[in-house]
């Protein structure tokens, strides 16, 4: 059973919210959507589920299509990032609900409801109330009723964003577990490219509406198929800076450049966008990270065991992401090493090119 979507548009007066998109979303792994807010993966995801009208295009499901079928037809969960679940009802009733709309027999009702609260560890709390229930339990309420609900499609819109650290490391394990040999398209969105990669399954990386690459998630990462790509998949924002290609070498300015390798070094002679990640950008010399840079530190970030600092060179803003605790003093200049082997090089425009 698979989810396509056949060139299909959203548009809104003379606002073109999603610009033309095709994709074959498959069960049997999770299809993220990554992008950052306001790229259009909620917009996409009410697409899918029926929750809003195509402007142009079609969406089949199993072969079928739905592209006009109201949500309630196309068999479909949904689970956002706030906790949709009813006040009024228990956990169990809350899990039951799509179950009873669709008028199945108390017994099976009742196999299925608690099939799924043993997933999510949830029967303990069956007969209570949500307001009884932390965050974490309240979404894995609303997860275990997508799980009951046996959907051909389920559609999580940042289900762990509101979440603390604990919970959404703790779920964000069991997600792929919970879906697996279920037989649905599982379509998740996320701003975070860190949770895309631990999700793994296939990525679309979105921007402005648009799908700018679609692939196994890993497979992207290494290899962005543009600059909009790579800066999509990369957080803290990818390093990127104009260079110059001579001979078997790049020179960037400001004293930096290094010999090239590989691919690289086959590249007709020019100008073209170097982009590095900030993991491959060091406060201290390695053997790969070789390439020194001097830069005037503006912010210092330490988070759990990794210090990020942006610093300045020239008119660019440069940032590393190194393990440990580095004695950063902002405004004071310091030393920093690239390392070319990790380097992407991008075409005038923007494909690319090594």
């Amino acid at each position: 059973m698979a989810l396509e979507l056949k060139a299909i548009t959203k548009r809104v007066g003379q606002v073109t919210h999603i610009k033309e998109t095709s994709l074959v979303l498959e069960p049997g792994r999770f299809n993220i959507l990554l992008g950052e807010t306001g790229s259009g993966k909620t917009s996409l995801i009410k697409l899918m589920a029926g929750l809003d009208r195509v402007s142009s295009g079609q969406i089949f499901m199993d072969g079928q299509d739905v592209t006009g079928m109201s949500p309630q037809k196309r068999n479909i969960s949904l689970v956002h990032q706030f906790f949709v679940n009813y006040p009024h009802m228990t956990v169990f009733d809350n899990i039951a609900s799509p179950l009873r709309v669709a008028r199945l027999p108390k017994s099976e009702i009742q196999g299925r409801v608690e099939a799924a609260a043993d997933v999510l560890q949830l029967r303990p709390m069956l007969h209570r109330r949500p307001h009884e229930l932390s965050g974490g339990q309240q979404q894995r309420t609303a997860l275990a009723r997508a799980i009951a609900k046996e959907s051909t499609a389920v559609f999580l819109d940042e289900p762990l964003a509101n979440l603390d650290y604990k919970l959404r490391e703790e779920l964000r394990d069991q997600l792929p577990e919970l879906f697996a040999g279920r037989g649905a398209v599982v379509v998740y969105a996320t701003s975070e490219p860190a949770e895309a990669l631990m999700l793994g399954g296939k990525t679309a990386l979105m921007q402005d509406g648009y799908v700018t690459q679609f692939g196994p998630t890993a497979e992207i990462y290494r290899h962005p198929n543009t600059l909009t790509s790579a800066r999509v998949f990369s957080d803290p924002p990818i390093n990127s800076a104009m260079v110059a290609k001579k001979g078997d070498r790049a020179e960037l300015g400001h004293g930096v450049g290094w010999r090239l390798i590989g691919p690289a070094a086959e590249l007709k002679d020019g100008t073209y966008t170097v982009a590095v990640r900030p993991n491959y950008v060091s406060p201290v010399r390695t053997e790969t990270a070789h390439v020194p840079m001097t830069g005037t530190v503006q912010i210092t970030e330490l988070s759990g065991s990794e210090s990020t600092a942006h610093f300045r060179m020239g008119e660019e803003t440069w940032v590393s992401l190194a393990s440990g605790v580095h004695p950063y003093r902002v405004g004071e200049d310091h030393e920093f090493f690239m390392d070319p082997a990790h380097c992407f090089y991008f075409a005038p425009d923007g494909a690319l090119v090594a």
